[in-house]
Protein backbone atom coordinates (compact mmCIF):
# COMPACT_ATOMS: atom_id res chain seq x y z
CA UNK A 1 0.00 0.00 0.00
CA UNK A 2 1.39 3.40 -0.93
CA UNK A 3 2.03 5.82 1.86
CA UNK A 4 -0.18 8.41 0.20
CA UNK A 5 -2.75 8.27 -2.52
CA UNK A 6 -1.12 10.58 -5.06
CA UNK A 7 2.24 9.62 -6.63
CA UNK A 8 3.48 13.22 -6.47
CA UNK A 9 2.74 13.36 -2.74
CA UNK A 10 4.55 10.07 -2.20
CA UNK A 11 7.57 11.46 -4.04
CA UNK A 12 7.61 14.56 -1.84
CA UNK A 13 7.43 12.48 1.35
CA UNK A 14 10.21 10.18 0.11
CA UNK A 15 12.52 13.11 -0.59
CA UNK A 16 11.88 14.57 2.85
CA UNK A 17 12.50 11.19 4.49
CA UNK A 18 15.85 10.89 2.70
CA UNK A 19 17.00 14.40 3.61
CA UNK A 20 15.82 13.87 7.19
CA UNK A 21 17.99 10.76 7.28
CA UNK A 22 21.05 12.55 5.90
CA UNK A 23 20.75 15.31 8.51
CA UNK A 24 20.18 12.77 11.27
CA UNK A 25 23.30 10.84 10.29
CA UNK A 26 25.37 14.00 10.55
CA UNK A 27 23.74 15.01 13.84
CA UNK A 28 24.37 11.51 15.19
CA UNK A 29 28.16 11.68 14.98
CA UNK A 30 28.49 15.44 15.51
CA UNK A 31 26.62 15.41 18.83
CA UNK A 32 29.09 12.84 20.22
CA UNK A 33 32.30 14.14 18.64
CA UNK A 34 31.66 17.81 19.44
CA UNK A 35 32.49 17.65 23.19
CA UNK A 36 35.57 15.48 22.57
CA UNK A 37 36.74 17.82 19.82
CA UNK A 38 36.29 20.87 22.04
CA UNK A 39 38.00 19.21 25.01
CA UNK A 40 40.85 18.26 22.67
CA UNK A 41 41.20 21.93 21.78
CA UNK A 42 41.74 22.67 25.46
CA UNK A 43 38.27 23.99 26.28
CA UNK A 44 36.74 23.50 29.75
CA UNK A 45 33.40 21.73 30.37
CA UNK A 46 31.87 25.16 30.97
CA UNK A 47 33.08 26.37 27.55
CA UNK A 48 31.69 23.18 25.98
CA UNK A 49 28.36 24.02 27.60
CA UNK A 50 28.51 27.60 26.32
CA UNK A 51 29.17 26.46 22.75
CA UNK A 52 26.39 23.88 22.98
CA UNK A 53 24.02 26.53 24.27
CA UNK A 54 25.03 28.88 21.46
CA UNK A 55 24.31 26.31 18.75
CA UNK A 56 20.80 25.77 20.13
CA UNK A 57 20.23 29.50 20.55
CA UNK A 58 21.31 30.31 17.01
CA UNK A 59 19.26 27.50 15.49
CA UNK A 60 16.24 28.64 17.46
CA UNK A 61 16.40 32.24 16.33
CA UNK A 62 16.89 31.29 12.68
CA UNK A 63 14.08 28.73 12.82
CA UNK A 64 11.73 31.33 14.30
CA UNK A 65 12.58 33.81 11.56
CA UNK A 66 12.00 31.27 8.81
CA UNK A 67 8.80 29.94 10.35
CA UNK A 68 7.21 33.36 10.72
CA UNK A 69 7.88 34.35 7.11
CA UNK A 70 7.72 30.99 5.33
CA UNK A 71 4.07 31.53 4.32
CA UNK A 72 5.29 34.28 1.96
CA UNK A 73 7.91 32.10 0.25
CA UNK A 74 8.36 28.84 -1.60
CA UNK A 75 9.33 26.11 0.86
CA UNK A 76 11.69 24.59 -1.71
CA UNK A 77 13.72 27.81 -1.95
CA UNK A 78 14.05 28.06 1.81
CA UNK A 79 15.10 24.41 2.15
CA UNK A 80 17.80 24.87 -0.51
CA UNK A 81 19.12 27.93 1.32
CA UNK A 82 19.18 25.98 4.59
CA UNK A 83 21.38 23.26 3.06
CA UNK A 84 23.91 25.90 1.97
CA UNK A 85 24.06 27.18 5.55
CA UNK A 86 24.51 23.61 6.79
CA UNK A 87 27.47 23.10 4.45
CA UNK A 88 29.10 26.33 5.62
CA UNK A 89 28.62 25.23 9.24
CA UNK A 90 30.51 21.99 8.63
CA UNK A 91 33.32 23.83 6.90
CA UNK A 92 33.50 26.38 9.71
CA UNK A 93 33.95 23.77 12.43
CA UNK A 94 36.48 21.91 10.28
CA UNK A 95 38.83 24.88 9.98
CA UNK A 96 38.27 26.99 13.12
CA UNK A 97 40.06 26.02 16.34
CA UNK A 98 39.77 29.12 18.56
CA UNK A 99 36.85 29.69 20.93
CA UNK A 100 35.45 32.93 19.52
CA UNK A 101 35.37 31.91 15.83
CA UNK A 102 33.73 28.62 16.83
CA UNK A 103 31.21 30.53 18.94
CA UNK A 104 30.29 32.65 15.89
CA UNK A 105 29.86 29.57 13.67
CA UNK A 106 27.79 27.92 16.39
CA UNK A 107 25.51 30.96 16.58
CA UNK A 108 24.75 31.36 12.87
CA UNK A 109 25.08 27.71 11.82
CA UNK A 110 22.96 24.56 11.87
CA UNK A 111 25.01 22.29 14.13
CA UNK A 112 22.75 20.17 16.34
CA UNK A 113 24.22 18.89 19.64
CA UNK A 114 20.96 17.31 20.78
CA UNK A 115 19.40 13.96 20.03
CA UNK A 116 16.45 15.49 18.20
CA UNK A 117 16.03 17.68 15.16
CA UNK A 118 16.47 21.28 16.28
CA UNK A 119 17.00 23.15 13.05
CA UNK A 120 15.68 25.55 10.46
CA UNK A 121 14.54 22.56 8.39
CA UNK A 122 11.93 21.55 10.96
CA UNK A 123 9.02 23.99 10.38
CA UNK A 124 9.42 23.79 6.61
CA UNK A 125 9.39 20.01 6.40
CA UNK A 126 6.57 19.71 8.93
CA UNK A 127 4.42 22.10 6.91
CA UNK A 128 5.06 20.17 3.70
CA UNK A 129 4.31 16.80 5.31
CA UNK A 130 1.06 18.07 6.83
CA UNK A 131 0.10 19.53 3.45
CA UNK A 132 0.43 16.26 1.53
CA UNK A 133 -0.93 13.87 4.20
CA UNK A 134 -4.60 13.34 5.11
CA UNK A 135 -5.81 13.71 8.71
CA UNK A 136 -5.98 9.92 9.12
CA UNK A 137 -2.47 9.39 7.76
CA UNK A 138 -0.82 12.43 9.29
CA UNK A 139 0.40 10.83 12.53
CA UNK A 140 1.69 7.78 10.62
CA UNK A 141 3.61 10.03 8.22
CA UNK A 142 5.19 11.92 11.11
CA UNK A 143 5.98 8.63 12.85
CA UNK A 144 7.85 7.38 9.79
CA UNK A 145 9.59 10.72 9.45
CA UNK A 146 10.78 10.44 13.05
CA UNK A 147 11.60 6.75 12.60
CA UNK A 148 13.96 7.43 9.71
CA UNK A 149 15.63 10.24 11.62
CA UNK A 150 16.19 8.18 14.74
CA UNK A 151 17.42 5.03 12.97
CA UNK A 152 19.90 6.90 10.81
CA UNK A 153 21.00 9.03 13.77
CA UNK A 154 21.80 5.75 15.52
CA UNK A 155 24.05 4.82 12.61
CA UNK A 156 25.59 8.26 12.89
CA UNK A 157 26.36 7.53 16.54
CA UNK A 158 28.30 4.46 15.45
CA UNK A 159 30.17 6.61 12.95
CA UNK A 160 31.45 8.64 15.89
CA UNK A 161 33.94 5.81 16.40
CA UNK A 162 35.54 6.33 12.97
CA UNK A 163 38.06 8.99 14.12
CA UNK A 164 39.32 6.70 16.90
CA UNK A 165 39.64 3.85 14.38
CA UNK A 166 41.53 6.12 11.97
CA UNK A 167 43.87 7.13 14.78
CA UNK A 168 44.49 3.54 15.86
CA UNK A 169 44.87 1.96 12.42
CA UNK A 170 46.31 4.74 10.27
CA UNK A 171 47.91 6.95 12.91
CA UNK A 172 45.82 9.98 11.98
CA UNK A 173 45.88 12.60 14.77
CA UNK A 174 42.62 12.49 16.73
CA UNK A 175 41.75 16.14 16.17
CA UNK A 176 42.44 15.86 12.44
CA UNK A 177 40.19 12.81 12.18
CA UNK A 178 37.35 14.64 13.93
CA UNK A 179 37.81 17.68 11.69
CA UNK A 180 37.36 15.35 8.70
CA UNK A 181 33.98 14.30 10.10
CA UNK A 182 32.85 17.93 10.01
CA UNK A 183 33.72 17.91 6.30
CA UNK A 184 31.50 14.83 5.94
CA UNK A 185 28.75 16.87 7.60
CA UNK A 186 29.18 19.53 4.91
CA UNK A 187 29.06 16.85 2.20
CA UNK A 188 25.74 15.57 3.57
CA UNK A 189 24.38 19.10 3.15
CA UNK A 190 25.44 19.11 -0.51
CA UNK A 191 23.62 15.82 -1.15
CA UNK A 192 20.52 17.21 0.59
CA UNK A 193 20.63 20.27 -1.67
CA UNK A 194 20.56 18.00 -4.72
CA UNK A 195 17.57 16.04 -3.37
CA UNK A 196 15.59 19.17 -2.52
CA UNK A 197 16.00 20.25 -6.14
CA UNK A 198 13.38 17.62 -7.02
CA UNK A 199 10.64 19.19 -4.88
CA UNK A 200 7.81 21.03 -6.70
CA UNK A 201 8.98 24.57 -7.41
CA UNK A 202 5.70 26.25 -6.46
CA UNK A 203 5.19 24.46 -3.13
CA UNK A 204 4.36 27.18 -0.61
CA UNK A 205 1.56 28.30 1.68
CA UNK A 206 -2.08 28.64 0.65
CA UNK A 207 -2.93 30.84 -2.32
CA UNK A 208 -4.59 33.35 -0.01
CA UNK A 209 -1.91 34.15 2.51
CA UNK A 210 -3.00 35.32 5.96
CA UNK A 211 -2.31 38.92 7.01
CA UNK A 212 -0.02 37.54 9.73
CA UNK A 213 1.72 34.19 10.23
CA UNK A 214 -0.60 33.28 13.14
CA UNK A 215 -4.18 34.53 13.34
CA UNK A 216 -6.85 31.92 14.04
CA UNK A 217 -4.78 29.54 16.15
CA UNK A 218 -2.64 32.09 17.98
CA UNK A 219 -3.78 31.46 21.58
CA UNK A 220 -3.62 27.69 21.38
CA UNK A 221 -0.23 27.67 19.66
CA UNK A 222 1.29 30.09 22.17
CA UNK A 223 0.04 27.98 25.07
CA UNK A 224 1.53 24.83 23.59
CA UNK A 225 4.76 26.71 22.87
CA UNK A 226 5.05 27.64 26.55
CA UNK A 227 4.48 24.05 27.65
CA UNK A 228 6.88 22.61 25.08
CA UNK A 229 9.49 25.15 26.19
CA UNK A 230 9.26 23.85 29.75
CA UNK A 231 9.83 20.32 28.47
CA UNK A 232 12.75 21.46 26.33
CA UNK A 233 14.34 23.37 29.20
CA UNK A 234 14.45 20.11 31.11
CA UNK A 235 15.68 18.18 28.08
CA UNK A 236 18.49 20.65 27.50
CA UNK A 237 20.22 19.38 30.62
CA UNK A 238 20.57 15.95 29.00
CA UNK A 239 21.28 16.62 25.32
CA UNK A 240 23.51 13.93 23.87
CA UNK A 241 26.66 16.03 24.07
CA UNK A 242 26.16 16.58 27.80
CA UNK A 243 25.25 12.94 28.45
CA UNK A 244 28.36 11.86 26.53
CA UNK A 245 30.46 14.26 28.62
CA UNK A 246 29.02 12.88 31.90
CA UNK A 247 29.59 9.27 30.80
CA UNK A 248 33.16 10.14 29.87
CA UNK A 249 33.89 11.98 33.12
CA UNK A 250 32.05 9.68 35.53
CA UNK A 251 32.42 6.23 33.98
CA UNK A 252 35.35 6.72 31.57
CA UNK A 253 33.25 5.69 28.55
CA UNK A 254 35.08 6.28 25.25
CA UNK A 255 33.56 7.90 22.17
CA UNK A 256 33.29 4.52 20.44
CA UNK A 257 31.55 2.90 23.42
CA UNK A 258 29.26 5.89 23.86
CA UNK A 259 28.49 5.78 20.16
CA UNK A 260 27.54 2.09 20.42
CA UNK A 261 25.29 2.88 23.38
CA UNK A 262 23.57 5.70 21.54
CA UNK A 263 23.18 3.44 18.52
CA UNK A 264 20.98 1.10 20.55
CA UNK A 265 19.13 3.91 22.26
CA UNK A 266 18.49 5.34 18.80
CA UNK A 267 17.18 2.01 17.52
CA UNK A 268 14.78 1.70 20.46
CA UNK A 269 13.67 5.29 19.98
CA UNK A 270 13.11 4.75 16.26
CA UNK A 271 10.77 1.81 16.65
CA UNK A 272 8.96 3.54 19.50
CA UNK A 273 7.68 6.05 16.92
CA UNK A 274 5.73 3.34 15.11
CA UNK A 275 4.36 2.09 18.42
CA UNK A 276 3.38 5.66 19.28
CA UNK A 277 1.28 5.94 16.12
CA UNK A 278 -0.60 2.75 17.03
CA UNK A 279 -1.10 3.82 20.65
CA UNK A 280 -2.34 7.23 19.51
CA UNK A 281 -5.04 5.52 17.44
CA UNK A 282 -6.40 4.00 20.66
CA UNK A 283 -5.51 6.50 23.41
CA UNK A 284 -5.45 9.76 21.50
CA UNK A 285 -2.51 12.05 20.79
CA UNK A 286 -2.36 13.93 24.10
CA UNK A 287 -2.70 10.80 26.26
CA UNK A 288 0.05 9.11 24.26
CA UNK A 289 2.32 12.12 24.72
CA UNK A 290 1.83 12.21 28.48
CA UNK A 291 1.62 8.59 29.62
CA UNK A 292 4.67 7.44 27.66
CA UNK A 293 6.68 10.47 28.76
CA UNK A 294 6.14 10.25 32.53
CA UNK A 295 7.99 6.94 33.14
CA UNK A 296 10.89 8.06 30.95
CA UNK A 297 11.26 11.17 33.13
CA UNK A 298 11.39 8.99 36.24
CA UNK A 299 14.26 7.06 34.62
CA UNK A 300 16.20 10.32 34.23
CA UNK A 301 15.84 11.12 37.92
CA UNK A 302 17.08 7.63 38.83
CA UNK A 303 20.24 7.64 36.66
CA UNK A 304 22.61 9.49 39.06
CA UNK A 305 21.60 7.12 41.87
CA UNK A 306 22.39 4.00 39.83
CA UNK A 307 25.06 1.90 41.62
CA UNK A 308 26.99 0.97 38.46
CA UNK A 309 27.40 1.69 34.77
CA UNK A 310 25.25 -1.34 33.93
CA UNK A 311 22.27 0.19 35.72
CA UNK A 312 22.92 3.53 34.03
CA UNK A 313 22.87 1.87 30.62
CA UNK A 314 19.67 -0.02 31.48
CA UNK A 315 17.93 3.19 32.54
CA UNK A 316 19.10 5.00 29.39
CA UNK A 317 17.75 2.17 27.24
CA UNK A 318 14.39 2.13 29.02
CA UNK A 319 14.14 5.88 28.71
CA UNK A 320 14.99 5.78 25.00
CA UNK A 321 12.16 3.30 24.39
CA UNK A 322 9.63 5.72 25.92
CA UNK A 323 10.83 9.31 25.91
CA UNK A 324 10.43 10.13 22.22
CA UNK A 325 6.99 8.68 21.60
CA UNK A 326 5.69 12.21 22.00
CA UNK A 327 7.72 13.46 19.03
CA UNK A 328 5.52 12.31 16.10
CA UNK A 329 2.34 12.68 18.16
CA UNK A 330 3.31 16.23 19.19
CA UNK A 331 4.11 17.23 15.62
CA UNK A 332 0.89 15.70 14.32
CA UNK A 333 -1.15 17.36 17.07
CA UNK A 334 0.24 20.83 16.38
CA UNK A 335 -0.37 20.50 12.63
CA UNK A 336 -3.94 19.35 13.32
CA UNK A 337 -5.03 22.44 15.25
CA UNK A 338 -4.13 25.18 12.76
CA UNK A 339 -5.15 26.18 9.23
CA UNK A 340 -2.78 25.04 6.47
CA UNK A 341 -1.39 28.53 5.82
CA UNK A 342 -0.44 28.92 9.50
CA UNK A 343 1.36 25.57 9.81
CA UNK A 344 4.94 26.81 9.20
CA UNK A 345 4.47 29.51 11.83
CA UNK A 346 2.85 27.03 14.24
CA UNK A 347 5.69 24.53 13.76
CA UNK A 348 8.21 27.32 14.25
CA UNK A 349 6.54 28.95 17.25
CA UNK A 350 6.15 25.61 19.04
CA UNK A 351 9.64 24.37 18.19
CA UNK A 352 11.74 27.53 18.46
CA UNK A 353 10.89 28.36 22.07
CA UNK A 354 11.80 24.73 22.71
CA UNK A 355 15.16 25.37 21.10
CA UNK A 356 15.70 28.62 23.00
CA UNK A 357 14.66 27.07 26.30
CA UNK A 358 16.92 24.08 25.74
CA UNK A 359 19.74 26.46 24.82
CA UNK A 360 19.87 27.75 28.39
CA UNK A 361 20.26 24.32 29.97
CA UNK A 362 23.54 22.93 28.55
CA UNK A 363 25.63 25.77 29.98
CA UNK A 364 24.00 25.13 33.37
CA UNK A 365 24.66 21.41 32.94
CA UNK A 366 28.27 22.14 32.05
CA UNK A 367 28.61 24.24 35.20
CA UNK A 368 27.06 21.50 37.35
CA UNK A 369 29.29 18.82 35.84
CA UNK A 370 32.36 20.98 36.38
CA UNK A 371 31.38 21.53 40.03
CA UNK A 372 30.37 17.97 40.90
CA UNK A 373 30.59 14.49 39.34
CA UNK A 374 27.09 13.73 40.59
CA UNK A 375 24.54 13.81 37.77
CA UNK A 376 22.46 16.75 38.93
CA UNK A 377 21.47 17.55 35.31
CA UNK A 378 19.56 14.26 35.16
CA UNK A 379 17.61 14.98 38.35
CA UNK A 380 16.69 18.49 37.22
CA UNK A 381 15.74 17.31 33.71
CA UNK A 382 13.45 14.56 34.99
CA UNK A 383 11.73 16.81 37.54
CA UNK A 384 11.03 19.58 35.02
CA UNK A 385 9.70 17.09 32.46
CA UNK A 386 7.31 15.55 35.00
CA UNK A 387 5.87 19.00 35.68
CA UNK A 388 5.42 19.53 31.93
CA UNK A 389 3.56 16.22 31.52
CA UNK A 390 1.08 17.02 34.27
CA UNK A 391 0.44 20.54 32.92
CA UNK A 392 -0.09 19.30 29.37
CA UNK A 393 -2.59 16.68 30.51
CA UNK A 394 -4.50 19.17 32.60
CA UNK A 395 -4.73 21.86 29.90
CA UNK A 396 -5.21 19.88 26.67
CA UNK A 397 -6.78 16.52 27.54
CA UNK A 398 -10.19 17.80 26.35
CA UNK A 399 -8.94 19.22 23.05
CA UNK A 400 -9.01 16.66 20.27
CA UNK A 401 -7.75 16.76 16.66
CA UNK A 402 -10.21 16.12 13.81
CA UNK A 403 -9.54 12.38 13.55
CA UNK A 404 -10.44 11.92 17.23
CA UNK A 405 -13.48 14.18 17.37
CA UNK A 406 -15.92 11.35 16.63
CA UNK A 407 -14.83 9.12 19.48
CA UNK A 408 -17.16 8.37 22.34
CA UNK A 409 -16.24 9.59 25.78
CA UNK A 410 -16.96 12.28 28.36
CA UNK A 411 -14.07 14.48 27.20
CA UNK A 412 -13.10 16.02 23.92
CA UNK A 413 -13.89 18.97 21.77
CA UNK A 414 -13.30 19.47 18.09
CA UNK A 415 -10.42 21.65 17.02
CA UNK A 416 -11.66 25.12 16.19
CA UNK A 417 -9.80 28.32 15.42
CA UNK A 418 -9.26 30.53 18.45
CA UNK A 419 -11.53 33.51 18.70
Amino acid sequence: MALLAQPESSSVVTRLLVTKGLRAFGDGFVSLLLPLYLLGLGFTPLQVGILTTTTLLGSGLLTLLVGLYAYRCHYRTLLLAATILMALTGLGFAVATDFWPLLLVALVGTLNPSGGDVSVFLPLEHAVLARVASDRRRTTVFARYSLVGSLVAALGSLAAGVPALATEVAGVPAQTAIQAMFLVYALLAAVSWWIYQGLPRAMSGDAHSPPAPLVQARKRVYTLAALFSLDAFGGGFVVQSMVALWLYQTHGLSAASTGALFFWTGVLTAFSYLVAARIADRWGLVNTMVFTHLPSSLCLVAIPFAPSLSYVIALLLIRSALSQMDVPTRSSYVMAIVPAAERPAAASVTSVPRSLASAVSPVLAGYLLAASPFGWPFVIAGSVKIAYDLLLLGMFSKVRPPEESGRDGPTGSSIRPDR
